[in-house]
């Protein structure tokens, strides 16, 4: 693949890229460059964390990276995730990697390395403490949205080590580039501005597209809080389809989802098929009756967006067809979960947690 098919690849995954520039220059010197992507194991995963990061992954794979997925499960305890029970998020952390299993993930360029395992490593510390002592405390903390908090949220000294440690990630694993979503975008330029300080190196960031939740959000803030607002969460189980959802449950979901008539913009149902639905389907069919306007095809996403926007595709008739499209790229995980004795037991501990945020 020549160096413009790669660089298109990595682009519809990067919603932004800091920059284009390095980033060609690095898939122009180095063959296999190393992509970090993290996640906190602390409940069930929704259909963002497991279809949609499938998706992106093997878009960078085929683009010729690998991928180290940190399963970050110190980073959940320090957030007081599952209640700061660290036996209970490193289970959640293997109920992720058995369903990212049944997503299509290309897992032979994909390497899960546990924080856990790195604990113990002084190389990872002596990291740590060289980001902590190049920057203050008020540079930290305009960090803490990376854990899904705002500034208005009290943070505890745990959450303090939380963006010097991820910081720390990057350079620990090797990673030439970053690939998280907008809402980790802070800390990802920090890791930028310190890399270079302390001799390191400067990641690329590749930040996607943080998919809407299914409830209307309100917010005046902008960037990395907005994103954060608007995101699915665990949580609030009517915000998000999960991966092991029933299909009562999607149908239930989708018709209650906000999807405002002609309006395109951070509307999830049409996110759910830009981002999901079309790329794993080569087209969509929308079926409804004779005097609604009959049965429709769309073979691409610009296609469906047009006759939302214009009136001609009714929310209700684009609800009911991709309830029945979600339904089909989740199926074969659900049927893993009912059928896998390992899975089911997961899937049970999970869901026994209390989920906090």
């Amino acid at each position: 693949m020549d160096i413009e098919k790669r660089m298109a690849l990595v682009k519809e995954v990067g919603e932004e890229i800091l920059t284009e520039e390095e980033l060609r220059t690095l898939l122009e010197t180095k063959k296999n460059p190393i992509a970090y992507d993290g996640f906190e194991p602390s409940g069930q995963m929704h259909i963002a964390q497991g279809v949609l990061r499938a998706i992106n992954i093997n878009k960078m794979i085929d683009a010729g990276f690998t991928f180290k997925m940190w399963v970050a499960d110190w980073f959940a305890w320090a957030n007081n995730k599952l209640g700061g029970n660290l036996e209970n998020i490193q289970v959640a952390g293997e109920y992720l990697i058995e369903i990212w299993k049944t997503t299509g993930m290309n897992l032979d360029k994909v390497k899960f390395v546990w924080a856990n395992d790195a604990m113990g490593d002084p190389e990872y510390w002596k990291i740590v403490m060289n980001v902590a002592t190049k920057n203050s405390l008020a540079r930290i903390t305009r960090c803490s949205q990376i854990m899904g908090r705002t500034q208005k949220d009290a943070l505890k000294a745990s959450q303090i080590f939380y963006p010097c440690m991820q910081c720390a990630d990057i350079f620990y694993l090797n990673a030439d580039a970053t690939q998280l979503g907008m809402d980790q975008r802070k800390v990802n330029v920090l890791a930028r501005e310190v890399g270079e300080k302390l001799g390191y190196y400067k990641p690329v960031v590749i930040s996607n597209h943080m998919i809407a939740g299914l409830k209307e959000v309100k917010t005046e803030s902008e960037g990395a809080e907005r994103a954060i607002a608007k995101k699915m969460s665990k949580s609030n189980p009517d915000s998000a389809i999960f991966m092991t959802d029933t299909t009562k449950d999607i149908q239930r979901k989708i018709s209650k989802a906000f999807c405002p008539e002609k309006i395109a913009l951070e509307n999830p149902i049409l996110e759910y098929n830009k981002y999901m639905v079309f790329e794993r389907f080569d087209s969509v069919k929308i079926e409804r009756p004779d005097k609604f306007g009959g049965d429709v095809l769309y073979k691409t996403y610009a296609e469906m967006e047009s006759d939302f926007t214009t009136g001609k595709l009714h929310p209700m008739d684009l609800k009911t067809a991709t309830a029945s499209y979600i339904d089909k790229l989740i199926e074969p995980t659900r049927k893993h979960f009912e059928k896998n004795t390992k899975a089911k037991d997961l899937l049970e501990q999970v869901q026994s947690f209390q989920i906090t945020r």
